[in-house]
């Protein structure tokens, strides 16, 4: 089963956790043999067919630590823990997800780039991506 994106953010930082600089697709990897993804299930695409799901989420996981200051990209495609999330990991929490973050100023600031009261409740009880959330809803309007 492919986890979803909160559910990656932990090990997400945890597997970074040395302070190396990581490409991106290899920790995608590495994350897929964590959670038991499968080769079928890592080939799954999302309804749009643009992407595939696990890729995605393990995307957005990552966009979101970024945004909340917990890793770092210094080159497109690279990361690389944070002192932040250094600081993080070292205070073992048992999960990370939308809720946990908000806890950084520079995520609030992200999230109140979108109407807020009705996306943050949504985002902390959903286990899709912003994107998964949009070809979901168009699925509907469109009457597939």
């Amino acid at each position: 089963m492919i986890p979803d994106y909160q559910s990656i953010m932990l090990p997400l930082l945890e597997f970074i956790s040395d302070g190396k600089e990581y490409k991106m697709r290899y920790v995608t990897d590495e994350l897929a043999v964590k959670f038991g993804v499968s080769e079928e299930e890592q080939k799954e695409l999302l309804p749009s067919g643009v992407a595939p799901v696990f890729y995605n989420r393990t995307a957005w996981a990552k966009t979101y630590l970024k945004k909340a200051g917990l890793i770092d990209s210094p080159k497109q495609g690279i990361v690389i823990i944070s002192k932040r999330g250094l600081d993080v990991i070292n205070k073992k929490p048992s999960s990370i997800n939308v809720k946990f973050l908000k806890q950084f100023s520079e995520f609030l600031e992200f999230q109140t780039t979108k109407r807020e009261e009705e996306i943050e409740s949504i985002e902390e009880q959903s286990i899709q991506t912003p994107e998964e959330s949009l070809e979901t809803a168009y699925q509907k309007i469109i009457g597939i």
